[in-house]
């Protein structure tokens, strides 16, 4: 009864006309930007931090506008991956399996709209996951001490990586340059400057806003100006009919299972640290097929096939809303960012943010209610629309992405200084994409470096520098296996995983 009361209050704050106004923006902005091939939640969150700075807006309305942009570019990774067999981000990789070959059938509507109702059923049940799981892991969370908190963010160092990615050395490497980036500045118990070469503006270390509008945004812009003669355009010309928007009755009841066992997958995907919806469209794709896919007919254009990743991706967005509120370490790439609004609001996350900021946590939750409920109205009957999306040529996206970029970082910190800076970390963020270095884990780094730094610090200080103090409680050993097994594991799984992800693929486009 107590959880209901607190998200009857929150419904109380997301409920005014200003922030359903926000949740709608997001929302649209959302969908149009997961529908561009490439910029994804991660890009679509770090492009508009600077827009909800620069408006002015308070705690919680800057976080309902960024989680509604979280939600809505989950919705339109899958218009690119259907239509195009472009996938709009990672998660919607595994929707080009089914949707695709559906909409080369004429049945591109229907794919479109059940992988709308999809996405609803997934982020609807993961949020109500995230009502009744993310109190009791704070009320686990009160346990920790600074040992304990150390082994939690080295945990999600060691995890981040994931079974799908590329490389889990490149990964660690990311990590240790972002711990790196987090140590510039002034340390905040001798006073002495570090790795500041003399430059007083790096004095109170970097802005993590600032790295992560340069990493996401700015590389954006500079992988565009490498490969600028490819257009997206000039792929969706006379090239596809949407056909009816409506799905048959028959087909929503056929994915009804499928929808119900993926939300679940997805969901404890999300929780994972590090595992993120890739992982739970891949898992919830694979599952499925083996499970339902007696005729052979998954890669041909199977609307389960469609439903599956669909419900996983956005059943695991919702799940990585739970250890970033409870814990505050984030479970995947936007929730990454999402924790550097959260840090830059003066509000910290984890076990006291329920009790001290109760009005944000709770009235997030309630806006991310509304706002699948707005995504789904918007995204059935709007089909039409959101495809003419993929006509925006980027030589004219690009442009804006910059100026978005450049305005909102200035308007932030008034510095010239923080534009170089920025300007230097979408160089290097280009460089790292190229050599398919991970970028999540610097962020990472830079925002959790100084806290890991100094509860180390704290550990060694009250156990008179016993190092043992690290693994002198179960909760901190437990974290310490979990970390261990979390790096090692998909050294070994993350190939064969990969492998079959490709080959799934291959036989797609095969056929």
């Amino acid at each position: 009864m107590e959880i209901l009361s607190s998200l009857g209050d929150g419904f109380a704050v997301a409920l005014t006309w200003q922030n359903l106004a926000l949740a709608l923006l997001g929302c649209l902005l959302g969908t149009i930007m997961g529908a561009l091939p490439g910029l994804g939640p991660s890009n679509g969150v770090a492009i508009l931090i600077p827009l909800a700075f620069t408006l002015g807006l308070g705690a919680t309305p800057s976080l309902i506008l960024l989680t509604s942009v979280y939600y809505g570019a989950m919705y339109g990774g899958r218009i690119s991956s259907i239509l195009l067999n472009i996938p709009g981000d990672e998660p919607a990789m595994m929707t080009c399996l089914d949707g695709y070959p559906m909409a080369q059938q004429g049945r591109a509507g229907e794919a479109l709209a059940l992988s709308g109702v999809a996405s609803f059923v997934g982020a609807f049940f993961a949020t109500w996951g995230l009502v009744l799981l993310a109190p009791q892991l704070v009320k686990v969370a009160l346990l920790f001490g600074p040992a304990e908190y150390f082994a939690l963010f080295t945990l999600a160092f060691a995890t981040l990586g994931g079974v799908a990615s590329s490389n889990q050395a490149k990964s660690a490497f990311a990590a240790a340059l972002g711990l790196g980036l987090a140590m510039i500045g002034v340390d905040q118990q001798t006073g002495v400057p570090r790795f500041t070469f003399g430059e007083v503006h790096l004095y109170d270390g970097i802005d993590f806003l600032v790295a992560i509008v340069g990493l996401f945004a700015l590389s954006e812009v500079f992988v565009f100006l490498e490969h600028r003669e490819t257009d997206p355009s000039k792929a969706t010309e006379g090239k596809m009919t949407i056909g009816r928007i409506y799905p048959t009755w028959s087909m929503l009841k056929s994915c009804i299972p499928t929808m119900g066992r993926t939300t679940v997958l997805g969901f404890i995907a999300g929780v994972l640290p590090g595992a993120g919806a890739s992982l739970g469209s891949f898992i919830s794709y694979s599952v499925e097929k083996r499970l339902v896919d007696k005729e052979g007919t998954f890669g041909k254009g199977d609307p389960r096939g469609v439903a599956a990743p669909e419900t996983g991706n956005n059943a695991a967005a919702g799940g990585a809303l739970v250890p970033m509120l409870a814990l505050g370490v984030p479970g995947s790439g936007t929730t990454a960012v999402l924790l550097a609004v959260l840090l830059a609001l003066n509000i910290t996350p984890g076990p006291l943010l329920f009790q001290n900021n109760p009005d944000v946590v709770w009235g997030l939750i309630a806006a991310l209610f509304i706002g699948n409920v707005m995504l789904l109205a918007l995204n059935i009957p709007m089909v039409g629309l959101f495809t003419r999306v993929l006509l925006v040529p980027p030589r004219i996206l690009m442009p804006v992405v910059a100026m978005i970029s450049f305005v909102g970082i200035y308007g932030i910190s008034g510095s010239s200084f923080d534009l170089m800076v920025m300007v230097g970390f979408g160089v290097l963020g280009w460089v790292l994409r190229k050599l398919d270095v991970p970028l999540v884990p610097i962020i990472l780094g830079v925002l959790l470096g100084n806290e890991m730094e100094s509860n180390l610090r704290r550990a060694l200080s009250i156990s008179n520098g016993d190092w043992f103090a690290l693994v002198d409680s179960w909760l901190s050993l437990t974290l310490w296996a979990i970390a261990i097994v979390g790096f090692v594991l998909p050294i070994f799984l993350g190939h064969a995983v990969r492998r079959k992800m490709k080959s799934e693929q291959e036989e797609m486009i095969g056929d």
